[in-house]
């Protein structure tokens, strides 16, 4: 089985990923995530028609948000989840039809027809589908620019909906953000070929990415605090340990709760460093630190971790066997044969936590500053303008 991904730079000799992905990621796999990209633009198209009826469907918005969070490098690389997000879209997309159907005949318009086609009943069958359906048909048919501006405006959908994600997690303020997804999605599921209008549309995707940060931005800081100016020790401490990985700064925070007074010390990893400077994180005194650093060195320091892994959003890499009973994933996050973690349920986690050695003792102590977030940055504006003016600050990174 062949398949075809370019959707990160890291792709294989910079072109594309042909047989198996540098992340990890099966042809199986690959081929189920471009069905379900298809299953969430159908349920968007039919989300989108309703919204201009004045209706609307919680499940499908939900729906289509997940769908793209899930087919993201390095999210999820379950085929079980990913084949069960798929007819879950197409359950949905059935409910949301009927209901646009309705809504259509009562304005006295002729619904849009709907192709009720039977769907495989095996995973076998999903896999031939979507090798109907996949990008080296599109660029055969229509050129290398016009199917590259398609994936543009979908890879942008995608990491907005990974932060939208978080937005919906936390219950924040969603906008219209929703509305607008739908809307761009049911664009692309029409096959456009206008190079102008795409360019167009992928820079409104830019603008939907800014405004879903600034929503993602009020839901973390109205539920955990600004970050503020925060030392941070990088160097273990004797005792149980987990250590969490991802962005999800929900699950981190559930998690802190669920372990006070277990006699287990927390660890952010990667990404999640930033969340040691929010106040209502940072006031628990067993997020004890940090430890290790970028995603794709997260094998070796998994290994060497001697407590349980949590991955609650991406970065994840194959676990390998020597770790793969400590770690567990949460979300949209899926590995075959990892356990995840439902019903914001850690006890599983905690039990492995506890099961395995820890840190026998205290390493030499280190730290690094965080939490130089916009608030924190604003809130000296004068004395760093000042600084530049007067020639003490030469430079930013």
């Amino acid at each position: 089985m062949s398949m075809f991904c370019y959707q990160c730079e890291q792709t294989a000799k910079g072109i594309a990923c042909t047989v198996q992905g540098v992340c990890g990621k099966d042809s199986e796999t690959a081929a189920l995530q471009d069905l379900l990209v298809v299953a969430a633009q159908k349920v968007a198209t039919f989300a989108h028609t309703l919204k201009e009826l004045g209706g609307s469907n919680r499940k499908a918005d939900v729906f289509v948000i997940e769908a793209l969070f899930a087919t993201v490098t390095n999210v999820n690389f379950d085929a079980a989840r990913i084949e069960q997000l798929i007819r879950s879209g197409r359950q949905i997309g059935k409910e949301v039809y009927a209901q646009y159907t309705e809504k259509a005949q009562q304005a006295g318009k002729e619904p849009i027809a709907f192709c009720d086609c039977e769907m495989p009943d095996t995973r076998e069958g999903l896999v031939e589908l979507a090798g109907k359906l996949g990008i080296e048909g599109r660029k055969s048919e229509l050129g290398d620019d016009v199917a590259g501006l398609q994936e543009l405006i979908l890879y942008g959908l995608k990491g907005a909906a990974s932060y939208a994600d978080h937005i919906v997690v936390l219950e924040g303020d969603e906008g219209d953000i929703f509305a607008t997804f739908n809307e761009i999605l049911s664009y692309l599921a029409g096959n456009p070929t206008d190079a102008d209008e795409l360019t167009a549309t992928a820079l409104k995707v830019g603008e939907l990415n800014f405004k879903v940060m600034e929503l993602l931005d009020k839901a973390n800081t109205e539920t955990y605090g600004h970050p503020e100016p925060t030392s941070v020790r990088v160097t273990p401490v004797a005792g149980k340990c987990i250590l969490v990985s991802g962005h999800d700064l929900k699950d981190l925070g559930d998690l802190l709760a669920q372990t006070v007074d277990k006699g287990i010390n927390v660890y952010t990893h990667g990404e999640m460093l930033p969340t040691l400077a929010y106040p209502e994180l940072k006031k628990y005194s067993h997020l004890v630190g940090n430890y290790g650093g970028a995603w794709q060195d997260q094998q070796k320091e998994f290994d060497e971790f001697p407590g349980a892994i949590l991955l609650t959003t991406n970065c994840l890499m194959k676990p390998r066997e020597s770790y793969k009973d400590r770690v567990f994933t949460k979300g949209m996050v899926g590995w075959p044969g990892v356990k995840h973690i439902t019903n914001d349920d850690f006890a599983p986690v905690i039990a492995s936590a506890l099961a395995a050695e820890g840190f026998a003792e205290d390493a030499e102590e280190k730290t690094i500053m965080v939490g130089f977030a916009r608030n924190a940055v604003l809130g000296v504006a004068d004395k760093v303008i000042e600084a530049v003016k007067a020639g003490d600050i030469k430079h930013f990174f």
